[in-house]
């Protein structure tokens, strides 16, 4: 069984330095999201901040686990029924769309990474409770990533919010512990059983990120590597880098 690493209180605190960083970074892209902006504006926008604070793209170059080829951009932008690593392009954002921001960075050595949602002008009721369980579902993860737990628990957390809201879990995609290297184990699932699984530590900083669909939670994986739902149901998807000390869950990517 392979181990993962733990940091030191000093090594989360630049975590945390970064993650600040990371958070500010997508709190102007979600301003900047909104109807007639082309999402190749916010690949620009996101680079632009990330050079700016001192730190460096984590994606661009990278090479994900299942990929065909090194991400060619900064951030991914997945919208409506696209769940992860859309690319960014001239497509411009429309009223009613559902827009996925993932972004990670480099800082003084360290990874971390971070996702919202965005839902565009007005929304339909469906899509709104979605993106609400979603966030749920993510808060609700991040309270069971305690010393003594289990990534079960995690895991099971994520997963009864989920189907709790009427919704289901994409069970292909993954969280994943993260550090020195921007995907490490642990594999964190977004299903699960309570007290089941490894035992998390004081150290582990984990990437908990529910990813979700209306439909069916299957997905295809397509020729640009972005992942998209089978039936074209609209997904979402939030993330926070958290780390577990002895006192509770850190969640180094808030502002």
């Amino acid at each position: 069984m392979m181990e993962w690493s733990l940091k030191s209180d000093k090594e989360i605190e630049t975590m945390r330095e970064g993650g600040r960083l990371l958070a500010s970074v997508l709190e102007a892209l979600r301003k900047e999201t909104k109807v007639g902006v082309e999402t190749m504006w916010l690949d620009t926008v996101s680079k632009k901040l990330i050079h700016e604070g001192g730190a460096q793209p984590a994606f661009l170059g990278y090479l994900p686990a299942g990929g065909k080829r090194p991400y060619p951009f900064t951030l991914c932008v997945s919208v409506n029924d696209c769940v992860v690593h859309g690319i960014p392009s001239d497509y411009a954002i429309r009223n009613g769309d559902l827009v996925k921001l993932d972004l990670g960075l480099k800082y003084k050595g360290w990874f971390v990474d971070s996702a919202i949602t965005v839902g565009i002008g007005v929304i339909d009721a469906r899509s709104k409770r979605l993106m609400e369980t979603t966030k749920t579902a993510l808060r609700l993860g991040i309270e069971e990533a305690q010393t003594g737990r289990t990534l079960g628990d995690i895991g099971a957390a994520v997963e009864e919010a989920v189907r709790h809201g009427g919704f289901t879990i994409v069970r292909s995609l993954t969280g994943h512990g993260i550090g020195r290297e921007l995907h490490e184990e642990p594999t964190v699932l977004n299903f699960g059983k309570r007290g089941e699984g490894r035992v998390l530590k004081p150290g582990t900083v984990l990437a908990i990120e529910p990813m979700t669909a209306m439909g069916s939670g299957t997905v295809k994986q397509f020729e640009d590597d972005s992942y998209r739902t089978s039936d074209g149901s609209l997904a979402a998807h939030f993330e926070h880098t958290v780390a577990i000390t002895s006192e509770g869950p850190m969640i180094l990517t808030s502002l």
